[in-house]
């Protein structure tokens, strides 16, 4: 069921639970959540020296929030192709086409405690609505050694474009998985 809000956006219902759009309000308690994801399963592979603005930095097309029972429990955001985003520039040789007409879901993260219930499928499925609704086309970037992330991918349709090394620093070498949404 989708409800569309005051703002415009819509919010995604689903059995107790639900996805609506991120508020300046919401980055503190995404930002302590992020942080559990972290300490338990290492993502963001480096934590960001200011995590609320690591988080607002990729969401210039959109964020949005999951609640389960009127707690924040996940996090995804939206924007156009930035500096080290590699799948947008596989899409678009893929195609023939600009890296102007992708757009990098990321910041993708669900709290331990929520897992299982489909609030990821719906984070994505609200990410790439938005993509669609602006005439771009979804992709993203993920590190190899989240297998989670990629099952989840794969089985919501996503297509692995190619693997590829990515130098992160001087002494880090990141194996990089892209995906596009199915088309």
């Amino acid at each position: 069921m989708v409800n569309f809000e005051n703002s415009g956006a819509a919010a995604v219902e689903g059995p107790g639970h639900w996805v609506r759009g991120r508020t300046d309000v919401d980055v503190e308690t995404c930002v302590r959540v992020l942080a559990e994801v972290h300490q338990r399963d290492g993502y963001p592979v480096n934590w960001p020296d200011r995590p609320g603005e690591w988080l607002s930095q990729a969401s210039g097309c959109g964020a949005w929030v999951a609640e389960l029972d009127g707690r924040v429990v996940g996090h995804i955001s939206l924007s156009q192709a930035g500096e080290g985003d590699l799948a947008p520039g596989l899409w678009s040789d893929r195609n023939g086409t600009s890296e102007d007409l992708t757009a990098v879901v990321s910041r993708l993260f669900i709290a331990p405690r929520a897992r299982g219930l489909g609030i990821g499928a719906l984070l994505i499925g609200r990410a790439v609505d938005e993509a669609h609704v602006r005439g771009l086309h979804p992709v993203l970037d993920v590190v190899a050694s989240d297998t989670a992330a990629a099952a989840l991918y794969e089985r919501l349709g996503w297509e692995l474009m190619g693997t590829v090394e990515q130098r992160w620093s001087p002494s880090q070498l990141m194996t990089i998985h892209c995906y596009a949404a199915a088309s």
